[in-house]
């Protein structure tokens, strides 16, 4: 793995850590940190022997989202240099996420705001510490929610619950991320890093051709009608049913043994 100024990844059998690694600030984003995290993301995706990844924040925090008191570089000049900064820095690294062809894990350890929100929700799973929340600050700042915020927030909870989300500003705890579908789990404070490693292991424990191409599905249904959908797993299944791995469950079926994945 290369070395980061800002991002921490840790490898644990099949499974890598990419921890937002600024805890003196929240894990906030400045310019490093937005351009690493594309780097990482897309280094980790890349690699084949890494089947799930769990994304997560060193210290308290998630992250606070954007760094305002950044004085490393020079603050966007005006409009158009936010649009610039959003579109080649933040993008990038929210869509190496969403577009993995393997599973992303937010783990979720703490406060969870602003942009921060939006590399969460990209994630394909979401598991929450139980003093961990999610919130939108951009409207209090007279801002627009940015980094996907509008398209992601409202595919998990409706448009008028992600309008009310954003437009008051409620802090999300843990319990109603679950209840309202955002979140899978909510996990205990105490040893959180290691409830999610656990979790990020069993998935890990699962075909990845399967976990890829169920992924690659539900995507795919996300833009096309129904019909179009089954069509859509009907190619899958066929290539999934003639792969190593189908091959290998059926045997250790009848072996009553685990399955030893090959991920083709």
């Amino acid at each position: 793995m290369s070395d980061y100024e800002t991002i921490l990844i840790e490898r644990d059998k099949r499974v890598a850590r990419v921890s937002f690694n600024r805890p003196e600030k929240l894990n906030s984003f400045n310019g490093a940190l937005r351009r690493e995290f594309t780097r990482a993301a897309q280094e980790v995706n890349a690699d084949d022997d890494i089947w799930v990844v769990v994304l997560t924040g060193v210290g308290r925090a998630f992250g606070a989202g954007a760094d305002l008191t950044d004085a490393s570089e020079p603050m966007p000049n005006g409009g158009e240099g936010i649009e610039d900064q959003l579109n080649a820095e933040y993008k990038p690294g929210i869509l190496a996420v969403h577009h993995a062809r393997k599973p992303w894990i937010a783990a979720v350890n703490g406060p969870c705001a602003g942009i921060s929100y939006s590399y969460a929700m990209a994630c394909d799973l979401m598991v929450m510490s139980e003093s961990g929340y999610l919130f939108q600050p951009f409207v209090g700042l007279g801002l627009v929610p940015d980094g996907g915020a509008t398209w992601l927030l409202p595919n998990f909870v409706g448009a008028k619950r992600a309008y009310e989300l954003m437009a008051f500003g409620e802090k999300l705890s843990a319990d109603k991320a679950v209840e309202w579908g955002l979140a899978n789990r909510v996990l205990p404070d105490e040893g959180f890093a290691e409830h999610a490693m656990a979790f990020a292991q069993e998935l890990a424990n699962r075909s990845p051709l399967a976990l890829r191409c169920a992924k690659e599905s539900i995507s795919f249904g996300a833009s096309h009608n129904l019909a179009d959908t089954i069509s859509k797993e009907a190619a899958l299944q066929a290539y999934c049913i003639e792969s190593d791995d189908a091959t290998e469950a059926i045997k250790a079926f009848f072996k009553k043994r685990n399955p030893e994945w090959k991920g083709r």
